[in-house]
């Protein structure tokens, strides 16, 4: 089995530090997991957001991202990946390791 890393976002800053994580964690063989919520859904709209795609499975809240005045498309992520929070909990349960932005 391999390694894995949940990373739930829900705060509209640290963009930065979240692709780099997501770098780090690919170069070392570690399968990412994202789900952004409330203000993290903000995000998506920074143009640096594409830099996530291919380096995890990138997941909207679409409660939150709705809320927000938000519509798709966002780079990196499919129809089926604008979900409820259900999605957080599966993370939760799925990943060995899970950090909270």
């Amino acid at each position: 089995m391999g390694k894995s890393l949940g990373v739930f976002i829900t705060s509209n800053h640290h963009l930065d530090k979240i692709i780099r994580l997501c770098k780090a964690a690919k170069k070392k063989g570690v399968e990412t997991t994202l789900f952004f919520t409330h203000l993290g859904t903000l995000l998506t709209q920074d143009p640096r957001f594409g830099e996530l795609e291919g380096l995890g499975k990138l997941a909207i809240c679409n409660v939150g991202f709705e809320s927000h005045g938000l519509k798709p498309p966002v780079p990196g992520v499919g129809e089926k990946d604008y979900a409820t929070q259900a999605r957080n909990g599966e993370m939760i349960e799925d990943c060995d390791r899970y950090v909270v932005f």
